[in-house]
């Protein structure tokens, strides 16, 4: 198919909103300063090891050309440089990167920087900084030419605040025009081969639609954010489960979004929940056998991940100029957890980058 054609209807992107849908319409991103993210680690770089961490500043650049940047400098392998999640190339971003270093000193630095890389700070650690090894990202997002009645967004917003909104992972996870589940069927079908960073990328794409389209069905039915009899509860910032019957102090908890419902990331091995979790659940992702043996055949494991997404430290400022109405939100998220997913329940975000471009590719954000 034609790269410009959205995804087959049965394949939408398109997931039902938590609170009637947006208020009206914003210039997102209209320039790198108004997309502001900093990356924070679970831990603090020992001191010493073998391995580099460097906590870098960058404007408008792609996550993985930085990498290849590091390595050609330090004059180390590419695959020497990691880095725990992609961030936006549309924005200014502050993350950490690592240089493993075993038996080397640290490299000089100088020339490296430029107006739009800029080393915050370096450390020495013993372990290798790994995908995911994220504690959260606080994101600063400037909204401009809004749209909308002022008293009903502050309204959205205060209910967004309390209640959160459903942890969708937002549309860059599917590539352009959500081409890339369309690629993952086809890959897992045999008909193409993908180097093993591409491979990724497309098997993510497939187990987030899948996770997306439970999850876009219980926001349908009203029930994203409610205990089905059966279902296993999640804490917001870790990966653990609860899988017995919530007595009246987990239903509290659950009340207060200290615990969230979940859904599948599809995987080989039983749905972890029953009852009318299972039932819901069998009942959509049957319909999706393709996806769902493909990622079975690739050896993925049933996981879950949880239903609601509720920012913490969240505030917002509006401001007034001559262009009109913006509005500045400051808000912490987990890892794995989506900017968008946050804004798409409050308007209609059109993007428009006047700052400088180059030609590095975009990657996915935020992990």
């Amino acid at each position: 198919m034609d790269a410009d054609v959205p995804m087959p209807a049965d394949y939408s992107i398109d997931w039902y909103y938590a609170f009637g849908g947006p208020l009206g319409s914003c210039l997102f991103k209209s320039c790198h300063e108004d997309f502001l993210v900093d990356e924070l680690l679970p831990f603090e770089p020992e001191g010493e090891g073998e391995h580099l961490f460097l906590l870098i500043e960058k404007k408008g650049e792609n996550t993985d050309w930085v990498a290849g940047l590091l390595a050609r400098h330090a004059g180390v392998r590419r695959q020497s440089v990691s880095y725990a999640g992609r961030k936006d190339r549309h924005g200014i971003t502050r993350q950490w990167f690592c240089v493993s270093l075993p038996g080397l000193p640290d490299p000089d630095w100088t020339g490296l920087e430029s107006d739009t890389i800029r080393i915050i700070r370096q450390a020495r650690h013993r372990k290798k900084l790994k995908t995911g090894a994220l504690k959260a990202n606080d994101f600063c997002i400037t909204l401009r030419n809004i749209d909308a009645d002022p008293a009903l967004v502050n309204a959205r917003l205060d209910q967004i605040s309390r209640e959160g909104v459903p942890n969708y992972f937002g549309e860059q996870r599917f590539g352009h025009h959500g081409r890339n589940v369309e690629k993952a069927i086809d890959m897992m079908a045999g008909k193409f081969r993908v180097q093993r960073n591409k491979r990724s990328v497309y098997l993510s794409a497939a187990r987030s639609w899948l996770f997306n389209r439970v999850l876009s069905e219980k926001v349908r039915e009203g029930v994203w954010n409610k205990f089905l009899s059966g279902d296993a509860l999640g804490f917001p910032d870790s990966n653990s489960l609860i899988f017995e019957t919530p007595d009246d102090a987990m239903m509290r908890r659950l009340d207060n979004c200290e615990l969230s419902p979940t859904s599948p990331l599809w995987g080989r091995g039983a749905l972890k929940v029953t009852d009318q979790a299972l039932a819901f659940e069998e009942s959509v992702t049957s319909g999706y056998s393709q996806l769902c043996d493909g990622l079975e055949r690739v050896g993925l494991l049933q996981e879950r991940r949880v239903n609601r997404l509720v920012p913490q430290q969240f505030t917002w400022l509006w401001e007034s100029s001559t262009e009109g109405s913006s509005l500045v939100l400051r808000f912490r998220l987990s890892k794995g957890c989506f900017a968008t997913s946050v804004l798409r329940e409050l308007f209609e975000c059109y993007e428009e980058i006047h700052c400088r471009e180059n030609n590095h590719v975009d990657q996915e954000s935020g992990h």
